[in-house]
This record gives structure tokens, C-alpha cells and sequence, in this order.
């Protein structure tokens, strides 16, 4: 392990997906092996990480914003790195608009953080590294939580053409199995129940083996449901045309695998689906929904929805509409069409004004909500596993946990019951809100 000359303190602060919040805890890990000690203090750190996502114009603002800030509270002489998605698209831009940032690193270079800091010699780290940075991950120092990320594969190669992922995390990168399984041993050895498998398209994962062949996620699923302290596996974000035999059987077979499945749909128009270069269509994506509950009738599933895309017409947005209503969609993320700059939709002829996609996003959110809360209403009086998560600080007497099916659900009184934290323990819910249940102790 390298020492840093003495104990210094950095900080990390973390916008957008699963996989940023993912590479948040390898910068953590990197530079605790250099010997930097965590702390929750901007005002504290020596070194103040700020991690983004570019996803949005709304959510790469509020990036700079946040540098605004930090600039304004931070102790004299802490460097500043900037990673993460919006590094990536902004390059020396970021240097000009906050001149006082000392780092810009793309999300496959936060492995050279220590670097960048000791040569003093480059600013930025920007290009697509072979050097993965998983390879600097110390099993041993992983962080111990009951429901774990694990990143199996980052990139895209689909060039969807709303999205800055192919042009902000590169081509596709699949994991070597082992590298992933034992990732997944050291997490449960670690304390970990629950396993969360990532990537931006994770059912694309296709890591070699140990015989140099190519595995699929299914096939990996399989693997991981083989160890025994890991109680439940979910995987996020899957693209519908990358769903496989092996994937299907897992959902069928896996008693570990959840079922609930987030299958972003993006829309129900055939036009505007062409027009994304999403590469299905509303009959196809609806043929992945009806063999997944083939395979597990119990499953239910969460969807990103874009509405306003270029060209979007009014029956296309009623085939949004009427997809939304035949799939059961109990979670869904819903946004007006932001164009991002170098993709190609930002340059669409027919954008559509900003009041009508107000009024289509409103239409759509209050359909995606009643549905929510309808599935919710349908738990009260089920008996449900749900898997302990944490202490709820609001009573000392319960804790929070989640159902089968992503629900976040109080337990009333689950302390008194000697209920530990990482169990899976049997409830009966008692009330349902929009976003969360509510239960006791099955048979209480």
C-alpha cells in the first residue's frame, strides 16, 4: 500500500446513476490506498471529488452550481477534480467556466486521480483508458453494505440518439467472470445480502470465463445465485433487445433473482422509436414483456419514458400512452426530452415546444403515479419477504427495508422483534403510500 507523506482527508460527492455511486466507492477505495482518510466535511478535505452525471442539461447545471459552492466553503489549498460524465463532455470547458477546478477525469480514468495529483504536469485524463479501472479495486477495503453495487460492464455501443453514454463511458466493456464473482464473494463476506448488478447496458455483459469464453449475464446470474450468503440478485439497466435464452431461464429458475425488472422503454411509437435508433419496436418490446411473465408471472417492471422527442405527434405519444397502460409499470422515471450537445437528436429538425411536452408529461406522470400507488394499495394484507436495509431514524422501534419488488417498507416495531439488520423477514403490510409501504412482524 503507498502513504501518502501524511493522513490527508478527501471527499466525494455524487451525482446521477448506480454505476457513478459504483465508481464513487472505487475512488474511495483508490485513495484510501493512498492513504487519504474519508471525511463528510467539504470544509475538512484536502481533496474534494466531484462525481457527475451529463444525462440532463438540468443535471450537468446543477454540477457547476455545486462547484460554485465549493469553491466558496472549501479550505485553502484543496484540489478540486471534477469526474465523471460531465468531465468527459465538457473537457477544457469545465476549465474556463470554474478556472479554480485543478482536475478534469473521464469515467474510465478515475484510476489516475493519484497520478494526475503527484506528476502536477496534466490536468486532465479524458480518453477511453484499456487500463480499467476495476483493476485498482482492493477486495479487502471494499466497503461493507447490505445491499451491494457491483459492475459488471460499462459503454454502449447503441448510439441511441438522445444519449451521451456512448460518447461519456466509450464502447462497450464486459468484466472478466472471475474478476466479478469473487468481487461478489468478498461483498458477502463482507456483510452483503443483497447484490445489484450494473451496467448501461448490463444485459449486454458478455465476460470471459476462465476457459476464455464468453459468458452471458443469465449465465452469470447463475453463478452468483451459488453463494450462500447472498439472499437476493438484481441486475439494472437492461436494453430490451439484449435480453437472451439464458437471461429468461434465470428469471424462471432463479429463486434469488427478483422479480422486478427496470426494461427502459424510452416510448410506444414506432416512429419515434426508429427515430431514437432504439432498435425494437412497440410489438417487440412488448414480446420481451409477455416471455419475462411467461417465465415468472409474479414480475413486475420499472421504465424510463421520454416524452417530447423530436417529431413526437400526437398519436405517437398515444401509443406511449396506451403501451403504459397494457405493461405493469408499478415504478417508472418519466422526462421531457433534453438535447444533449454532439448527439445527434440535438440537431432534429421538429423539436417540440416546451408547453406541449409540459402537458404530455403531465398526462403521463398522472397515469405512471395512479398506477404506483394502485399496486401499492394491492400489498395491504400481503405477506411479503422484505430484506432489512437500515435503522429508520425517524423511530428507533423500526427499520426500512425493501420488498421483492424495490419497495421501500418501514417495519412498525421491528426491533422489538430482534430483527437484524441484513435478514430477510416475513411481514404483513398494514398501509400503502405513493412511495413506500408500511408492515409489522408476519404474525404480530
Amino acid at each position: 500500500m503507498i502513504m501518502a507523506e501524511k493522513l490527508k482527508k478527501f471527499y466525494v460527492k455524487t451525482y446521477g446513476c448506480q454505476m457513478n455511486v459504483y465508481d464513487s466507492m472505487v475512488i474511495g477505495n483508490i485513495m484510501k490506498q493512498e492513504g487519504y482518510e474519508m471525511c463528510d466535511s467539504l470544509a475538512e478535505a484536502d481533496l474534494i471529488v466531484v462525481n457527475t452525471c451529463h444525462i440532463r442539461k438540468k443535471a450537468t447545471e446543477k454540477v457547476y452550481s455545486e462547484l460554485g459552492r465549493i469553491k466558496m466553503v472549501k479550505k485553502f489549498g484543496a484540489i478540486i477534480v471534477l469526474a465523471g460524465c460531465v468531465a468527459q463532455a465538457e473537457g477544457e470547458l469545465v476549465f474556463t467556466r470554474m478556472p479554480f477546478v485543478d482536475f478534469v477525469v473521464g469515467p474510465r480514468n478515475i484510476h489516475q486521480i493519484p497520478s494526475l495529483i503527484k506528476a502536477k504536469d496534466n490536468n486532465m485524463a479524458l480518453d477511453f483508458s484499456v487500463d480499467p479501472k476495476f483493476d485498482y479495486i482492493e477486495q479487502d477495503a471494499i466497503p461493507s453494505t447490505i445491499s451491494a453495487f457491483l459492475a459488471i460492464q460499462e459503454g454502449c455501443d447503441k448510439f441511441c440518439s438522445f444519449c451521451v453514454v456512448p460518447y461519456t463511458r466509450g464502447s462497450e466493456y464486459s468484466r472478466p467472470v472471475m474478476d466479478v464473482y469473487m468481487e461478489a464473494v468478498s461483498l458477502a463476506r463482507h456483510g452483503a445480502s443483497e447484490i445489484i448488478l450494473l451496467g448501461q447496458n448490463v444485459n449486454a455483459y458478455h465476460g470471459l470465463d476462465e476457459n476464455g469464453e464468453a459468458q452471458s449475464l443469465g449465465w452469470l446470474i447463475s453463478k452468483i445465485a451459488r453463494i450462500k450468503e447472498i439472499k437476493r440478485i438484481r441486475y439494472v439497466t437492461s436494453h430490451p433487445v439484449d435480453m437472451h435464452s439464458e437471461l429468461y431461464d434465470a428469471h424462471r429458475n432463479e429463486s434469488k433473482l427478483m422479480p422486478f425488472l427496470h426494461l427502459p422503454v424510452q416510448s410506444g411509437s414506432d416512429a419515434v422509436l426508429k427515430h431514437m435508433n432504439r432498435r425494437y419496436n412497440y410489438d417487440t418490446y412488448m414480446q420481451v414483456i409477455y416471455k419475462l411473465c411467461e417465465c415468472n408471472p409474479d414480475i413486475k417492471f420499472s421504465s424510463d419514458i421520454i416524452v417530447g422527442f423530436p417529431g413526437e405527434s400526437d398519436i405517437d405519444f398515444a401509443m406511449t400512452m396506451k403501451l403504459v397502460e397494457c405493461v405493469d409499470f408499478i415504478q417508472c422515471f418519466s422526462f421531457k426530452y433534453s438535447p444533449r450537445p454532439g448527439t445527434p437528436g440535438a440537431d432534429f429538425d421538429n423539436q417540440v415546444p416546451e408547453h406541449i411536452k409540459d402537458e404530455r408529461l403531465k398526462i403521463l406522470q398522472k397515469v405512471l403515479n395512479d398506477k404506483q400507488i394502485a399496486f401499492n394499495n394491492k400489498m395491504i394484507g400481503r405477506s411479503l419477504d422484505i430484506l432489512c436495509l437500515s435503522n429508520d431514524a425517524k423511530n428507533q422501534n423500526c427499520m426500512l427495508g425493501k420488498t421483492p419488488y424495490f419497495q421501500t417498507t418501514r417495519i412498525i416495531n421491528a426491533n422489538n422483534k430482534n430483527c437484524r439488520l441484513g435478514d430477510v423477514v416475513k411481514v404483513s403490510v398494514t398501509k400503502a403510500y405513493q412511495n413506500s409501504l408500511d408492515a409489522i412482524i408476519h404474525g404480530v
